[in-house]
């Protein structure tokens, strides 16, 4: 393999997407890429996608940590992040697929962590950029929490992402693990809460799109039901949404300030 990162871990999380497990695995081969290691925690999928994802293993080198049911995001997330052994984990979950940018972007983040002790992540993909950035270099810029209500735009709770991103294999140590039993996307926000009260530091990807495409199929759909009553035009729903965004600005704003 010509870009070979034995630092690091592809940790991969999936649940009842083999196919689509599949189109990630063979990307990242058709990239050249090589890594230290790569987990595939399942979340206790179906008996025919276990079965596919052991099959991959004939043609890829995985590790497959698994439950006998499924348990939820935090769960697997934390089980895979158990399985890592390498100072470095690439996340990504199982319906990202690699662009041909992912190499040149790639190298520069894993670089810029391994030279930099404090940042803590770097994020590679997003659906809307964070909304305080500052130019950093190699097409990064810093993300820059900006506690004070009127700083207004809510996505600045989102410093972290459970889109893709490189942090840590050490992060459990700083942020603490992902809590179970709840929905994933509360989950992800309480993770979010955490990287904020811990003072987490990363760069975000100025050219978000460059290096993932994320593709949902009809035969693979995504497992993770979002409501989509907030991406109305109604002029009704985005007064009820401008009421909502505001209201949610203060109960992040005291969750970061209050939440252990």
């Amino acid at each position: 393999m010509k870009n070979t990162f034995p630092d690091v871990t592809l940790l991969i999380t999936h649940y009842n997407r083999s196919g689509s497990l599949e189109r990630l695995l063979k990307a990242f081969q058709a990239l050249d890429c090589a890594f230290g290691d790569i987990v595939v925690s399942d979340d206790g999928s179906k008996p025919q996608h276990l079965e596919a994802i052991k099959n991959l293993q004939n043609h890829y080198s995985f590790r497959l940590v698994t439950t006998p049911q499924n348990k939820g995001l935090g769960n697997n997330i934390n089980k895979g992040q158990d399985a890592v052994r390498t100072p470095y984990t690439l996340y990504v979950q199982e319906d990202f697929v690699p662009k041909p940018a992912f190499v040149p972007h790639f190298s520069d983040a894993l670089e810029m962590m391994q030279q930099e002790k404090d940042l803590d992540i770097m994020r590679f993909y997003a659906y809307f950029p964070y909304p305080y950035l500052e130019p950093y270099k190699k097409g990064f810029s810093r993300m820059i929490y900006k506690p004070w209500v009127w700083y207004s735009n809510h996505l600045k709770f989102y410093y972290y992402s459970d889109h893709p991103h490189l942090r840590r294999s050490t992060f459990f140590e700083k942020f603490g693990r992902y809590p179970e039993g709840i929905k994933p996307d509360r989950t992800e926000y309480q993770m979010c809460i955490s990287f904020i009260q811990k003072k987490g530091k990363g760069l975000f990807l100025d050219d978000f799109n460059a290096m993932f495409d994320q593709k949902n199929s009809s035969d693979e759909p995504s497992t993770i039901g979002r409501s989509d009553w907030r991406e109305s035009k109604s002029p009704l729903f985005l007064a009820l949404r401008w009421v909502y965004l505001k209201g949610r600005l203060v109960k992040n704003t005291l969750d970061v300030a209050t939440q252990k």
